[in-house]
């Protein structure tokens, strides 16, 4: 019998979900911890333990678990607009809310990615990664502080001066500025 072909992607996703089974079928055993080993652990228990404590990620395209030749993007926040799923404060359809932003209304919708440039200057990129941005809300709400890589150039329709929000905070976000949740 052989074995699907699989991206690097669904690689990744394959190894942590076996990862979390080792996890999951060793939380019966009195000795896991995802606190701090004791000092009568066996190597095994000290490997699984440590498995246990990072095995917490969604891997999702734009993760950099794969692209090591595109740095980091470090953001405070983002947020999605699609057609039909608007976030909450945003009085505007999806129609509307694009042609404010300057972009055209594209049925995959937009991600809003508000970050820091050069000058340290708060701006938001407007961009196409709206399942990468998808794949970080996954991490982010499991309180892993987890960026980007940087998109290409196609990838971004414009970039705008100040944060667009509301936008839902990144871990980083949230202790950087010292708010969490959504907000302006």
């Amino acid at each position: 019998m052989t074995t699907p072909e699989l991206s690097d992607l669904d690689y990744l996703r394959e190894i942590e979900r076996l990862a979390y089974r080792v996890t999951v079928e060793a939380s019966d055993e009195d000795w896991f911890s995802y606190a701090p080993d004791p000092e009568d652990a066996t190597p095994l228990q000290r490997s699984v333990n440590a498995l246990a404590r990072v095995v917490r990620s969604y891997h999702f395209e734009g993760d950099g678990c794969v692209e090591e030749d595109r740095p980091l993007v470090r953001l405070v926040g983002a947020t999605v607009f699609k057609p039909g799923a608007m976030p909450v404060g945003i009085a505007e359809d999806f129609e509307e809310a694009c042609a404010v932003l300057g972009v055209e209304a594209r049925p995959e919708g937009w991600a809003l990615w508000n970050t820091w440039d050069e000058q340290g200057q708060q701006v938001t990129m407007v961009v196409s990664a709206v399942e990468t941005t998808q794949g970080l809300f996954e991490n982010w709400s499991r309180g892993r502080a987890l960026d980007p890589v940087t998109p290409l150039p196609s990838q971004v329709a414009l970039v705008r001066r100040g944060w667009i929000g509301p936008m839902t905070f990144s871990p980083r976000g949230v202790s950087r500025t010292g708010r969490g949740g959504r907000s302006f």
